[in-house]
């Protein structure tokens, strides 16, 4: 088994759209009618999958202040530092990076999309395994 996706509830489909596409995603198909609303695949450059799928109904928006069951989604990013430039580039903020174990080559930073989702970025120490594995946790 393995997950295949976040589905994110949007209040404003093009508005999520353009914040994906600034921080790197691409649509790679969409589903206008189903029984959830518009449903819009964006996925990374290279990533043989998608990773969220932003659901769209404008009869059934969001509830503001309504929270959300979903914590965050995490990107894997090579350069630290080209991402965030590029970002700003594309009018995207995001926290200054911060290093978990203090290290120059493993960081992490935040970013918030227009809807309140929280999405951080992890730039991986050279050698380390493209995702979280029992590896992490030996001590």
């Amino acid at each position: 088994m393995r997950t295949l996706h976040f589905g994110l509830r949007v209040t404003d489909l093009e508005r999520s759209l353009a914040f994906c596409r600034a921080v790197g995603y691409e649509v790679v198909g969409s589903a206008p009618d189903t029984p959830l609303g518009h449903l819009s695949m964006p996925g990374l450059p290279g990533d043989e999958f998608v990773g969220i799928e932003l659901v769209h109904d404008p009869e059934r928006p969001p509830e503001a202040g309504a929270g959300s069951v979903l914590s965050h989604v995490v990107i894997k990013v090579e350069s630290m530092d080209a991402t965030l430039t590029d970002l700003a580039s594309r009018g995207v903020d995001a926290e200054a990076p911060v290093s978990p174990d203090g290290s120059d080559d493993f960081l992490t930073t935040w970013l918030t999309d227009p809807d309140g989702n929280r999405i951080e970025l992890v730039q991986w120490p050279a050698g380390h395994a493209d995702g979280l594995s029992a590896a992490d946790w030996r001590d």
